[in-house]
């Protein structure tokens, strides 16, 4: 890893990275695109140090409040974030100065500010997003190598609904010849029923590739599902979006199965509600 001080923090839309780059080692990740411009080794992570500075300033100076979120381009919960604590004092700070939260995350470490999460819940709103991908907990280990199981995620998802913090769960990406069934998508949805979700975003089944994260995706396709590659290059080219085969039938499941389930699934209403500051002495929930 390396510090870098950052001179700004939050995007247009109240969005922050405290880290830059990952070592999960998800073998479909986006962030390893080219086009995301990152001068170092996807796994030598940029710390920003002064984040919490940075984030400070701007909160005491925002005229009304608002969701903070975190965790779009790179997971907050690194196994760095132990020790450097990026995370947790930026969320002290939101905690501090009134703000809602809208994390994003794979890894069971956001369980540590358990208490931070539910002291943010007791002010405004404080969303937990996870991402599901396969129901195959041998899959898992391998295209998504240096994270939490997904069965983990699902105990983590019961946990914060245990503790009344709201959840939402990114189900992407669904590699085609790899988790595109209809078994292993029923598995993800039983879970996520199971915990009570409050929405779910799906953006179509299949995964994006563009240069830089589809070579690195083929490495490993390379080295876990000898011949792959050639199937993938065969049907789909160079093509940013790859949509599985079996797209329209796992989307009347989806579609069925969250609709008998009272879970939100149109991304529009779910991204509202991500976006949608509410203090505990309003009725604002779009849910």
């Amino acid at each position: 890893m390396h510090y870098k001080e950052a001179k700004s923090i939050l995007s247009a839309l109240n969005g922050m990275n405290l880290y830059r780059g990952c070592t999960h080692g998800c073998i479909y990740c986006d962030a390893r695109s080219v086009c995301y411009n990152m001068q170092h080794d996807f796994e030598d992570i940029e710390v920003k140090i002064n984040a919490p500075a940075l984030l400070e300033d701007v909160l005491k100076r925002k005229r009304s409040r608002c969701m903070i979120g975190t965790g779009a381009m790179c997971d907050p919960y690194l196994p760095l974030e132990r020790e450097l604590l990026l995370t947790r004092t930026c969320l002290e700070i939101i905690e501090r100065y009134g703000f809602g939260l809208a994390v994003q995350t794979k890894s069971d470490l956001i369980l540590r500010d358990l208490e931070l999460l539910k002291r943010i819940s007791e002010k405004t709103k404080c969303v937990v997003q996870m991402t599901l991908t396969t129901y195959d907990e041998a899959l898992c280990k391998i295209i998504e190598p240096a994270v939490c199981s997904t069965q983990r995620r699902f105990e983590v998802l019961n946990i914060l609904r245990e503790n009344d913090i709201p959840t939402v769960v990114w189900l992407s990406p669904i590699l085609p010849f790899i988790n595109d069934s209809e078994k292993n998508l029923r598995g993800l949805l039983d879970y996520c029923v199971q915990a009570q979700v409050r929405g779910i975003i799906c953006f179509g089944f299949g995964v994006t590739l563009r240069e830089g994260d589809r070579e690195y995706f083929y490495k490993k396709l390379d080295s876990h599902f000898p011949g792959l590659t050639a199937q993938y290059i065969k049907k789909y080219g160079n093509a940013y979006s790859v949509l599985s085969d079996n797209n329209d039938a796992l989307t009347r499941v989806f579609n069925e199965t969250c609709r008998q389930n009272g879970i939100v699934c149109n991304n529009d209403e779910v991204f509202a509600y991500l976006h949608t500051f509410e203090s505990r002495d309003t009725q604002l929930s779009l849910f």
